[in-house]
C-alpha cells in the first residue's frame, strides 16, 4: 500500500488556536522541550567559546604565514558567532531563553578555552582543528538524539554540523604535525 498523505484540517485548525500561546510550538514536536532547550543552551556555550578562541587566536598570531591563518581564524570566528545567534533564535522559538552568562560559558561548553602560551601557527590550528572533531562529533550525537522530534532543529544542528566539517577540512589542510614543518 502507498504512503498516503491524509490531514484532518479541522483538527489542526482547533489545536492551532489552543495551542496559540505556545508559539510556533506545535502538537508535531514531540521533543523533549526542556531537555533540547538544556542542549541547545550547551551549544550556544561552545559557540562562543570557539568564536572566543579564533578571534584571540587571530589576533596574536605570529609566523610566516600568520596573515593566512589569521584571516582563516577570523572567517571561522564570524561563522561560529552566527551559529551561536541561530541556536539562540531556536531556543526563544522553543519557549526558552539563551543562557549567555559569562560566568558559566566555559563550564557548559564542549570545547575548551585556554589562551595559548606561545603565538605558534601549529598550536593553534591544532587546538581549533581538536575543537572542531569535538563539535562534530557531539553535534552528530544532537541529530541522532533529536530524530524526528523536532525536525527543525535538527536540520538546524544539521546546517551548523556541516560547516564545522568544513572548518575541520580546511584546518587539516594547514595542519603539520610535529616534525613536519611549520606554517
Amino acid at each position: 500500500m502507498p504512503n498516503q498523505f491524509a490531514l484532518d484540517v479541522t483538527k489542526i485548525r482547533e489545536e492551532a488556536r489552543r495551542g496559540i500561546t505556545k508559539g510556533p510550538v506545535t502538537p508535531a514536536n514531540t521533543a523533549d522541550l526542556e531537555r533540547l532547550i538544556d542542549v541547545l543552551n550547551q551549544v550556544v556555550a561552545t559557540e562562543m567559546v570557539c568564536y572566543l578562541r579564533y578571534t584571540q587566536n587571530a589576533i596574536v598570531a605570529q609566523g610566516i604565514n600568520r596573515q593566512q591563518v589569521a584571516d582563516l581564524f577570523r572567517e571561522h570566528a564570524g561563522e561560529e558567532l552566527d551559529h551561536f545567534q541561530r541556536v539562540s533564535d531556536r531556543i526563544n522559538q522553543l519557549g526558552g531563553s539563551p543562557d549567555m552568562d559569562p560566568g558559566t560559558l566555559v563550564a557548559r561548553s564542549h570545547t575548551e578555552y585556554e589562551t595559548p602560551a606561545e603565538t605558534d601557527l601549529q598550536e593553534m590550528i591544532r587546538e581549533n582543528f581538536v575543537a572542531e572533531r569535538i563539535v562534530i562529533e557531539t553535534y552528530t550525537e544532537i541529530v541522532r538524539w533529536i530524530g524526528e522530534s523536532d525536525p527543525t532543529t535538527r536540520r538546524l544542528i544539521e546546517d551548523i554540523l556541516k560547516e564545522e566539517e568544513d572548518h575541520a577540512d580546511e584546518l587539516n589542510d594547514l595542519y603539520q604535525p610535529a616534525g613536519a614543518g611549520g606554517a
